[in-house]
């Protein structure tokens, strides 16, 4: 997948269109992404004995299709669909429309 862990990205379709964010997981399986604060929705827990909790709602971020994500530009100032390039034996992500690198510039760890 071309969006991963930590980037930064804006919702294209949804209740949440509009909306900034950063990833907070990955799905590729399912073709998913988990963006703060986007999609939030609230989950019912039961008190559990043998883990100390208090039962009730959390709220928390729920999946969201990848699809409906773009990464983030700071330098266009808006959401922006990318490409791999590969310069010097590495690969990176670049915008389509400019060319310009996007998003984190490290590889592996990110």
């Amino acid at each position: 997948m071309k969006i991963r862990t930590n980037d930064e990205v804006v919702v294209l379709r949804g209740k949440d269109r509009g909306k900034r964010g950063r990833v907070l997981s990955v799905i590729p399986k399912h073709g998913k992404v988990v963006v703060e604060g986007v999609n939030i929705i609230t989950k019912h827990l039961r008190r559990n004995p043998q883990n100390p909790q208090a039962g009730g709602r959390v709220q928390r971020p729920a999946p969201i299709a990848a699809s409906s994500v773009a990464i983030w530009s700071e330098a266009e100032g808006r959401g922006v669909r990318v490409r791999m390039s590969t310069v010097d034996g590495k690969k990176s992500r670049v915008s389509t429309k400019t060319g310009k690198p996007v998003g984190a510039a490290s590889g592996k760890g990110n």
